[in-house]
């Protein structure tokens, strides 16, 4: 049971694809957006706005299976003052490791987390608080690989092995809003955080200042963060003027 409530932290994303700053819809490498060709420049324009965490992704990495972007994203993890997590691609120990060494805070597991748990476990054991589970899903199946392969596990009971294995967060996407402005899926989201009873950071269609509003009046349950993507890059959201309204809340 989580019994204190969490503060709501707000987590800039970016999403790296061919060395750039993108957006996906529906999480399909042919509905790209590209925002910024300067990736790093993004990362301190975040910062600079009061981020306390970014959210990096290698989005070839997801697809492919190994990271594509070491390079962007260790001169990422050096050159800001903030954590960073980082998704795409880990699924091995190894990988895993290698990401922490690069100056990430936390490691997300995703397809490994179904594939091979026992990863997720022993990397638990070494990096207790920097392991996180991305748990991506559509119609609340899990999806893995990139989203491309549905599987028949359902978000809830994937968020209950991982609790059980140790892992103390978990970073919920309901794909079929990712990246579509959509608004978020707040039953699922809640649903998947008080049955596991695990911390969740909320992930996939946020669309204004009032869906985050939401996730903070759910909070109590154990959300504990939300990522913003599209709507910060499309001005839906501006950021430090969300920070500010937050403090009112």
């Amino acid at each position: 049971m989580i019994h204190d409530v969490p503060e709501l932290e707000l987590i800039p994303a970016i999403d790296l694809k061919g060395g750039k700053c993108v957006r996906l819809q529906e999480g399909i490498a042919s509905k790209s957006t590209e925002y910024s060709s300067d990736p790093v420049s993004m990362a301190l324009h975040w910062e600079a706005q009061g981020a306390t965490r970014l959210h990096l992704v290698d989005l070839d990495g997801a697809f492919s299976g190994r990271s594509a972007h070491l390079a962007i994203a260790k001169t990422i993890f050096r050159t800001l003052k903030i954590p960073v997590q980082f998704g795409g691609g880990l699924r091995t120990a190894d990988q895993v490791k290698a990401i922490l060494d690069l100056g990430a805070d936390r490691a997300i597991i995703g397809t490994a987390a179904v594939d091979n748990p026992e990863i997720v476990e022993e990397a638990t054991k070494h990096y207790p608080e920097a392991i996180v589970v991305g748990i991506d899903a559509r119609q609340g199946h899990v999806v893995l690989r990139g989203w491309v392969e549905k599987t028949v596990v359902t978000a809830v009971d994937l968020a209950r092995r991982m609790k059980e294995a140790g892992v103390r967060r978990i970073v919920y996407t309901d794909v079929a809003r990712d990246g579509m402005l959509s608004g978020v899926n707040f039953d699922e989201t809640e649903n998947v955080c008080r049955e596991a009873e695990i911390r969740v950071i909320a992930s996939g269609g946020v669309k204004n200042a009032d869906d985050v509003r939401t996730l903070w009046e759910r909070r109590a349950c154990g959300i504990e963060g939300v990522i913003l993507g599209r709507a910060l890059y499309e001005r839906k959201i501006d950021f430090a003027d969300l920070r500010k309204q937050m403090r009112s809340w």
